[in-house]
C-alpha cells in the first residue's frame, strides 16, 4: 500500500459516497424536517454503517456472496422491505403538519436518529455492492493493519463530512421553510422514489 493508493481508494469512494441514493433522500428530509443537530446524528450513523460494510468487504464479503447467493438475495430483500418501510410512512404522514417544540421538552434523540441512520446503512446494498465488488478489489489482501486502520477512518470521514454537509445545506431557515411550505408534495415525492429504489433493489 502506498499513499497514491490509498488516495485512490479514498477518492473512489467519495465518488460513491456523494451519488444520489437511499441515504441522500433521509438525510434531505432529517435536514429539514428536524433540524441540523438530528441531521448530524443520523451523519455519525451513516459512517457508522459504512465502516460496518468496509469491514466486512476486507474480511471477505465478495467470497461470502460468491459462496452463499443467498445471502446476498436475502439482503437486497430485507434492504427493499426497509426503504418500502420508509415510503409508507413518507406518504402516510405526508400531510401532516410538523409537530412544533414544546417549550422545555427534550429534543429528538441523537442516538435514535444515528440508530436510524445506522440501520438505513447497513439494510442498504448499494454500499454492499460497491464494498463487496469494487472497494475489496483496491485493498489488496497484504495491506498492513495501519493501512487498513486509515481506509476504515477514511471511509467513516467520507460518509460523515458529505451527510454532515447535506444536513447544513438542508436545515438552513430558507430551505427549511420551503419544506415547510412544500412539506405533503415533497413527502410524497421523497416516498415515491424510495419505494422505487426498493423496487429496483429487489429486482436487480
Amino acid at each position: 500500500m502506498t499513499a497514491a493508493a490509498f488516495l485512490s481508494i479514498v477518492l473512489i469512494h467519495l465518488a460513491a459516497a456523494i451519488s444520489p441514493g437511499p441515504s441522500f433522500v433521509v438525510a434531505v428530509r432529517t435536514a429539514a424536517s428536524d433540524g441540523f443537530k438530528v441531521a448530524t446524528a443520523l451523519a455519525l450513523g451513516f459512517g457508522l454503517g459504512a465502516i460496518l460494510w468496509a469491514t466486512a468487504a476486507m474480511a471477505g464479503l465478495a467470497l461470502l456472496f460468491e459462496l452463499l447467493p443467498s445471502l446476498f438475495i436475502g439482503l437486497k430483500l430485507v434492504g427493499a422491505a426497509f426503504l418500502f418501510w420508509i415510503a409508507f410512512n413518507m406518504w402516510k404522514h405526508a400531510n401532516e403538519p410538523l409537530a412544533e417544540p414544546t417549550p422545555g421538552a427534550a429534543p429528538r434523540s441523537a442516538v435514535s436518529a444515528m440508530r436510524y441512520g445506522f440501520l438505513t446503512f447497513a439494510s442498504n446494498p448499494k454500499p454492499a455492492v460497491f464494498f463487496g465488488a469494487v472497494f475489496v478489489g483496491l485493498v489488496p489482501h497484504d495491506t498492513p493493519l495501519p493501512w487498513r486502520l486509515a481506509i476504515l477512518a477514511a471511509v467513516f470521514a467520507n460518509e460523515t463530512l458529505w451527510y454532515i454537509i447535506v444536513a447544513r445545506v438542508f436545515s438552513l431557515p430558507r430551505a427549511r421553510a420551503a419544506y415547510l411550505r412544500l412539506k405533503a408534495g415533497v413527502d410524497r415525492m421523497f416516498g415515491g422514489l424510495l419505494a422505487l429504489l426498493g423496487l429496483k433493489i429487489a429486482l436487480t
